[in-house]
This record gives structure tokens, C-alpha cells and sequence, in this order.
């Protein structure tokens, strides 16, 4: 996927998922209404006319079909994870597929970064649940974006790593290499991009300050910091 094809995907999943819960509100507050005032005008007109048997009573029809359509469509945004990992599992590239719970979106996590001299300096990501979540980080690389052009890191290991479960004190960590070739060239930005997976809803930004963008590189998640390291 190119760069402004990346950027131009992160912003406009981001508009969309905020699109959607604004319409599952509005539709749900207007079922409410209409339910109330159609409910209010059948009792007001109950000593004229019966309903008719078989027929549904007023309101309650429209009312629940917009309650439960706002309901299904935050069910499916909050419920990505069970659907994708749950029934289906997760690749773990050796030919298997290992059954994951609920998967991660990055605004489930509290986010962290530091810079690091090893390897010739790189970007440290860490990343906890918030309280009261447990969730998965499937077993595939992070999304690390820079820049206002969305350049993408590619994969500093070869393998794949392992799914992580990340509950209570639990921490997984990245590390970002953010130029990985021998030149004076690049791009001097302070901040990255980071989502759980291309189609990760709500990426979040993270400041790193100064630093030079070429060709960037980051690892799979690791539960040890030590074993984050961008090597290569």
C-alpha cells in the first residue's frame, strides 16, 4: 500500500468509525422519541379503535428496529476482536491458527515511548491495557506510521512473533528503527503514528521527538523490552 494511500485509509477510518457513533446516537435518541410520542397516541386513541389482531402496537416496532441497528453496528465496532480472532484464530505463521479473545484496538491501551542508544538508536513502544480491558495483540507486526505522507514501517524480523495478551500490569513492547540506511537522507519529523493492524479504527499519535525518517523498520511485539531491539 503506497504512502498516501495509507494515510489517506487511517484518516478516513477514523471519520467513519466517529460517523458511526454519532448516527447510532442519533438513531437511537430519535427511536426513543418516536416510540414515545406513537406509544402516547395509541393509548390517547385506545377507547375509539382496537388494534387490530396480529397487528404490532404502535411504536414498538420502529422503536426496537433503530435501537437494535445503533446496538448492532457499536455490537460489531466493540466486538472486531471476538469475531475475527474467536471464530476464525490467529495465523501464527508456521501453518497453525490459535484460538484469540478480544481483540486490541489501540485506543484500549495506554501508550508509552522512549528513546533508546542501542543499535544505533531507536524508538522504544510500549503498550498496557487500560484498566478493566482485556485484550489481544494478534501475532503481527504493529502499524507505525511517519510523516504527513504516511511512510509505513516495514518488518525488522523475519518471523512472526506470538500473540500477546495484555491484562492488569502486563506490557508488550516494539521497537522502531525510524532509519535504517547508511545516508544523510531523510525526513525530520517528532512524532509517529501507531495502530494494532491496518484496520485499526482509531490510531493514535505519539510524540518521540526529533527524529530522521528513512526507509523505517519495527519489530514484532515482544513481553520483554530486551527482545525489542531493531537489529538490521
Amino acid at each position: 500500500m503506497s504512502g498516501n494511500r495509507r494515510k489517506a485509509f487511517l484518516v478516513s477510518i477514523a471519520l467513519v468509525s466517529g460517523a458511526l457513533l454519532m448516527t447510532a446516537c442519533q438513531d437511537s435518541d430519535k427511536a426513543a422519541d418516536t416510540g414515545a410520542a406513537q406509544g402516547s397516541s395509541s393509548a390517547t386513541a385506545s377507547g375509539d379503535a382496537a388494534t387490530p389482531s396480529g397487528a404490532p402496537a404502535a411504536g414498538g416496532g420502529q422503536g426496537t428496529g433503530k435501537g437494535s441497528g445503533a446496538a448492532g453496528k457499536a455490537s460489531g465496532a466493540a466486538g472486531r476482536g471476538s469475531e475475527e480472532g474467536a471464530g476464525s484464530g490467529a495465523d501464527t505463521g508456521n501453518g497453525k491458527r490459535e484460538p484469540v479473545g478480544q481483540r486490541c484496538g489501540a485506543n484500549d491501551i495506554s501508550w508509552n515511548t522512549r528513546s533508546e542508544t542501542q543499535a544505533g538508536g531507536y524508538i522504544l513502544i510500549s503498550a498496557k491495557a487500560k484498566p478493566g480491558i482485556t485484550c489481544v495483540l494478534p501475532a503481527a507486526l504493529p502499524t507505525v506510521a511517519f510523516g504527513s505522507d504516511g511512510t509505513e514501517a516495514g518488518p525488522a524480523e523475519q518471523a512472526v512473533g506470538e500473540q500477546i495478551t495484555l491484562s492488569g500490569t502486563t506490557t508488550a513492547y516494539a521497537g522502531v528503527n525510524p532509519k535504517s540506511t547508511n545516508g544523510d537522507g531523510g525526513k525530520e519529523l517528532d512524532s509517529i503514528i501507531v495502530a494494532v493492524g491496518d484496520d485499526d479504527a482509531d490510531p493514535v499519535s505519539l510524540k518521540v521527538g526529533t527524529i530522521t525518517v528513512d526507509k523505517p523498520v519495527v519489530t514484532n511485539w515482544h513481553t520483554s523490552a530486551t527482545d525489542a531491539v531493531p537489529f538490521g
